[in-house]
């Protein structure tokens, strides 16, 4: 699976959870995730590599989705993992009590 094939998973995964995806020529940055009148949109710069938006596609879903609850294609689950910082939903998480 190729960093194209994942991003594609991560952002369908975003998408079943509400966030709206949008497409735009950012400068090449990657985009990002972001929260415009309570609603979650995820930017894909057009002018990125797939592999730079993938990253931040993973990190949105890491913050976003709960993934211990639900099936992911193993390929996408370890990029997501060696891709984020696995402390930052913990710490997330004690904050939130």
């Amino acid at each position: 699976m190729n960093e194209q094939d994942i991003l594609q998973e991560l952002l369908g995964l975003l998408e079943a959870n509400g966030v709206q995806i949008r497409t735009e020529p950012l400068g090449g940055s990657g985009g990002g995730l972001c929260t415009i009148k309570g609603q979650h949109f995820f930017f894909v710069d057009s002018q990125a590599s797939a592999a730079e938006s993938a990253v931040l596609c993973a990190e949105a879903v890491w913050k976003l989705v709960d993934i211990d609850t639900i099936y992911i294609k193993p390929q996408v689950r370890q990029f997501i993992e060696e891709n984020t910082d696995r402390n930052s939903r913990e710490n997330a998480d004690k904050n939130k009590k």
